[in-house]
């Protein structure tokens, strides 16, 4: 009989779609302004409750977007190997990148080939890995780690954001807001507060 390989190959991408117990999930984003130009990446991870327990970024200087997008997902490897995990879910925009991880496309880029290979090595050193692919849209903080680490690399903080904006919370310097009751629910008249931000109402005559 033939002797078959496929034993010490793991099923990245097989019947085991569902994640262990315990794993992290990544929102990874890559970009260059110019593309290539100045160029960065931001990686937001969670644990399996959805809890957020690390914001990563960098800036890579003179590089294209496809470049970044591979230093993202890179990065995200690196954080769950580093830190013992064996479980990581990758979601992406960059829809190349998801099919050249899973082998529906080649990589012909001889820079992206160097990549690519940096990350299969990584991920053989889990025991469970996917990665999917996600509309921009539905990646909006980890885009704004990569527009701050391109900000800060090039000379601009205005687009930098505040570990407050990243966590969610209030700056300390705004706390009170003036609204009005319509229909039961409290409107606010002069700000907007992020989704879920506990308060408490303190009626004024």
């Amino acid at each position: 009989m033939p002797s078959h390989s496929s034993s010490h190959t793991k099923e990245l991408f097989g019947p085991r779609e569902s994640p262990p117990e315990h794993h992290l999930v990544a929102f990874s984003d890559g970009g260059a302004r110019g593309n290539p130009g100045p160029s960065g990446y931001g990686v937001v991870i969670q644990d399996e409750a959805g809890r957020k327990v690390a914001a990563l970024n960098e800036y890579l200087g003179h590089q294209t977007n496809n470049f970044a997008e591979y230093q993202g997902l890179i990065a995200a490897l690196e954080y769950a190997v580093s830190n013992g995990h064996k479980a990581l879910k990758v979601i992406s925009d960059s829809e190349l990148l998801v099919r050249q991880i899973k082998g529906i496309y080649k990589v012909k880029n001889a820079a992206l080939q160097d990549l690519h290979g940096r990350a299969k090595e990584l991920i053989a050193q889990l025991d469970w890995f996917s990665i999917g692919h996600v509309l921009r849209g539905h990646n909006a903080e980890a885009d704004s780690l990569a527009n701050a680490a391109m900000d800060k690399g090039t000379g601009r903080v205005a687009r930098t954001p505040s570990p407050a904006a990243l966590s969610g919370s209030i700056p300390e310097a705004r706390q009170e807001f003036n609204g009005i009751v319509r229909e039961g629910k409290i409107e606010l008249l002069d700000g907007k507060l992020p989704e879920g931000t506990k308060v408490q109402v303190r009626v004024k005559n």
